[in-house]
């Protein structure tokens, strides 16, 4: 049921509804029975009491034949009552099978007398224990959409050696329709994994914390990163379907989301890394609201007043003491202007005594405040701050990539997981109007990255945020 409800719940997050069209395969156990039968008198299908080991061992391989049960000869009344103590639940689990009769020596092996159905007693959660034998995949699928209308079944191309099996069935039963399988490329994304087996791996093994893990790539892993439904939607038009096995790049999907952002995400300010800087000559214990927008060009978002004070937080990395050559940020004697705010000057640093820097003192030009008259005097940098007495903190998950290699392959593909694939801050200060943030609310902080409310771990008043995605594409520049 988990799998279940997760699927539907995605399916309407992305913007769709089955409405009416929402189909079980169990809605059509009753009717796959009788089909059975009907294969079993027709001489078509059989009982067979060889292990899954000794099914597996008489199957052959690609280029021996397969080997004949030695029950395939039982009679069509012998097999039908036989099949019917197992619906009845008279034998143990595994101990025998319904087998398709069809051709041991046919070079497709899942023609080679496939199995239909199997003894499990086991709880569905549809049926309740109502069934003690349940039917397998490539029995129930044709089947299935011959009753559903289905006019072109899409699967993947690992399924094209099955769709001879696919027709056998349809041919060989009195369904009321003939859908077609039709085979196309499954989706193989660079840096992560999209097989189901892998994927549940990672979760049983405790590499991710689920299946919604914000590094996962399933939809309620995407999402809870920060992923919109525009974004994914845009991203399966622009690859489109193909038959070709190949990869899409990672940064395809990660532009789509960028894309979809960049309209909507309100711009905020927060400081990741902190480092103390203090504004000496501001008016000791003063502050002002510096009423600024969401977004620059999204009037419709509104503004919030951005508190401003002589006591700010500002990126380390946004100052460097022994400046390298390009750098345009904050280094001593250098002049930036704080974004929306005023041109500061370094003046000095302020050191512990092991050195390390403390805080940094600097003067600000109170002609400088943006949008005042006169303050069109330039300089080369800007960077982002928020004040010191005002922010709030919050913890930051910074996530990248799951696997570190492009096409992880074989065996050991573990070991090619990223081991900086999330990063947790817990010293992030950020402007107090995110302090309301809501679940899934979505921000640009300036400078640094789209980032989104946490689903699961926020609270009113005590936001976690995740980074969706840089703002530019750092592994291509790495």
């Amino acid at each position: 049921m988990e799998y279940t409800e997760s699927i539907k719940s995605s399916v309407r997050w992305l913007g769709f509804d089955w409405g009416e069209h929402q189909y079980y395969a169990s809605d059509y156990f009753g009717q796959l029975y009788e089909w059975a039968e009907y294969l079993i008198m027709q001489g078509k299908a059989y009982v067979d009491d060889l292990s899954a080991e000794e099914i597996r061992s008489y199957r052959g391989t690609l280029t021996e034949p397969g080997k004949e049960s030695p029950y395939r000869g039982r009679t069509a009344e012998e097999n039908l009552d036989l099949f019917r103590r197992m619906r009845a639940g008279d034998f143990p689990d595994g101990s025998k099978v319904l087998r398709a009769k069809i051709d041991m020596a046919a070079a497709n092996i899942n023609l080679r007398d496939p199995v239909m159905y199997r003894i499990l007693r086991a709880t569905h959660p549809h049926t309740g224990d109502a069934w003690c034998i349940y039917p397998m995949y490539d029995y129930a699928h044709g089947q299935s959409d011959a009753i559903e209308g289905i006019t072109h079944s899409i699967c993947t191309l690992e399924f094209e050696d099955h769709k001879p099996l696919y027709e056998w069935f349809l041919q060989n039963l009195p369904v009321a329709a003939t859908p077609k399988q039709y085979e196309f490329a499954r989706l193989n994304l660079t840096y992560t994994v999209m097989s189901k087996r892998k994927l549940l791996q990672l979760v049983q093994d405790g590499d991710v914390s689920g299946w919604d893990d914000p590094r996962m790539p399933t939809l309620v892993g995407l999402r809870r990163r920060g992923y919109t439904a525009e974004a994914i939607r845009t991203f399966c038009e622009r690859i489109g379907v193909g038959r070709s096995d190949s990869w899409i790049d990672m940064s395809i999907l990660e532009d789509c989301v960028r894309e979809d952002l960049n309209s909507s995400a309100r711009r905020v300010m927060a400081v990741l890394q902190p480092l103390r800087l203090v504004i000496d000559n501001y008016p000791a214990g003063a502050s002002e609201a510096l009423e600024i927008p969401f977004h620059p060009q999204q009037p419709e978002l509104g503004s919030r007043p951005v508190p401003f004070s002589g006591e700010l937080f500002i990126e380390a990395d946004d100052f460097q003491e022994v400046p390298e050559k390009g750098f345009k940020r904050l280094a001593p004697g250098g002049e930036v202007r704080l974004r929306n705010a005023y041109i500061i000057r370094c003046d000095s640093v302020a050191k512990d005594a092991d050195g390390k820097i403390t805080a940094l003192h600097c003067s600000y030009d109170a002609e400088s405040k943006s949008g005042m008259a006169g303050s069109e005097r330039k300089v080369k940098g800007v960077i982002h701050w928020v004040s010191a007495a005002h922010a709030i903190s919050a913890p930051v998950r910074l996530y990248d990539r799951l696997i570190s290699v492009a096409s992880p392959a074989g065996d050991d593909w573990k070991s090619a997981l990223n081991p900086d694939s999330v990063q947790l801050l817990t010293d992030a200060r950020l402007e107090p109007s995110l302090a309301a943030a809501r679940p899934e609310d979505r921000f640009q902080f300036e400078r640094l990255g789209y980032f989104t409310t946490d689903l699961q771990d926020s609270l009113p008043g005590r936001p976690v945020f995740n980074r969706t995605v840089t703002l530019r594409d750092s592994w291509a520049k790495r």
